[in-house]
């Protein structure tokens, strides 16, 4: 028996949908790079991102690039680098996002004493309000940037749908080629890359009469679970039977849901609850995953709630279960990240046979 719990990740299936979004988007006019984060940089899934045909990998952590290195592809940190990592930053990556003059005046520093030029991505705040500078303050910044000896500004970016849920539309994104174009007249720089987005920019590539302004995305989510950032829809092209979570059931009973035994028949109607139900208690918690991005696979199983090491899962509509079955979930982005990053969860990747 496999130990649980454990993440199954089909390495066939990313790799699927990794060449199914390259290929679609290549026909844009846009280079995808492989977000690894929400596997912890899992080789085997970063291998199958890029025999999928990303052009390199991206990450928000140093540790994980580190690992990632001994593939010897492109490399992309894409968490606005800390004052006490710039040196290891200039060492391990080629392209790093940045929204800090004075960090990136520190990369130049180290950059020139490590006889190297690094390239940089300036992020511009479209509405999200998480990282980037603001649109007024982009010519500004972009020219001091350009001045540095050993720092190279290679494009601007923007990141939508990961704080305040901000899509990309065509109005964000006008807004942001009106920048480009600017920076490129008054500065007279090429600039080459409009890295605008990540796996919540796809859908806007499905409409035939929208004409592309990015011409990079840097695609974790889609790739890892096939879903729309957005909606949590299946995208066109993917699959989504990419991984699931199998957890254990280590507890079945049948418990009344009265919080109290002295509860009235009228308090249980009122809450609309049912009085004995048939319980049981996995063996994972909010420790290792997020019970709200949990979805059984088993559409009859409802989730009731969970703690640190325990999630309770109510499964009176399921028949012959037993003690120490084990319980399949889809799940999450959020929950498949910190799933990974469980030192208590299991992982396993495999391929289809052909």
């Amino acid at each position: 028996m496999a130990l649980n719990p454990r993440i199954e990740i089909n390495l066939s299936k990313i790799n699927y949908n990794a060449s199914q979004i390259v290929k679609f988007s290549h026909e844009k006019g846009i280079q995808i790079w492989g977000v690894t984060k929400g596997v912890r940089a899992n080789l085997e899934v970063a291998k199958s991102m890029l025999s999928g045909g990303v052009v390199g990998l991206a990450d928000s952590r140093l540790s994980n690039l580190e690992r990632l290195k001994k593939l010897g592809c492109p490399l992309m940190l894409i968490r606005i680098p800390m004052l006490s990592e710039i040196q290891k930053v200039v060492e391990l990556v080629d392209i790093s996002l940045n929204s800090e003059l004075k960090v990136i005046e520190e990369l130049n520093k180290v950059a020139k004493s490590m006889n190297k030029v690094h390239n940089v991505i300036l992020m511009i705040d479209l509405g999200d309000r998480r990282e980037g500078v603001l649109p007024k303050d982009t010519l500004k910044i972009a020219d001091k940037i350009n001045k540095l000896s050993n720092i190279k500004l290679v494009g601007v970016g923007s990141n939508l749908a990961c704080f305040r849920g901000i899509l990309p539309n065509e109005y964000n994104m006008m807004k942001l080629m009106n920048l480009v174009k600017n920076i490129r007249k008054e500065i007279k720089i090429e600039l080459p890359i409009i890295s605008a987005g990540n796996s919540s920019s796809l859908p806007l590539l499905i409409n035939e009469d929208y004409i592309p302004i990015a011409n990079q995305l840097r695609v974790g989510e889609t790739i890892l679970l096939g879903r729309e950032v957005g909606s949590g829809d299946k995208f066109p092209l993917t699959r989504i039977d990419t991984v699931k979570l199998v957890a254990e059931v280590i507890e079945l009973k049948d418990k009344p849901t009265l919080l109290r035994d002295e509860e009235s028949k009228e308090e249980l109607i009122k809450n609309n609850d049912k009085e004995i139900i048939k319980r049981g208690i996995l063996g994972i918690g909010k420790q290792d995953i997020v019970p709200e991005g949990l979805f059984p696979m088993n559409q009859k199983i409802t989730i009731e709630g969970a703690s640190s090491d325990h999630l309770i899962v109510d499964l009176s509509c399921v028949e012959n279960i037993n003690l120490g079955d084990e319980i399949e979930f889809r799940l999450s982005y959020e929950a498949l990240l910190q799933a990974m990053t469980s030192p208590y969860v299991n992982k396993i990747c495999y391929k289809e046979e052909e």
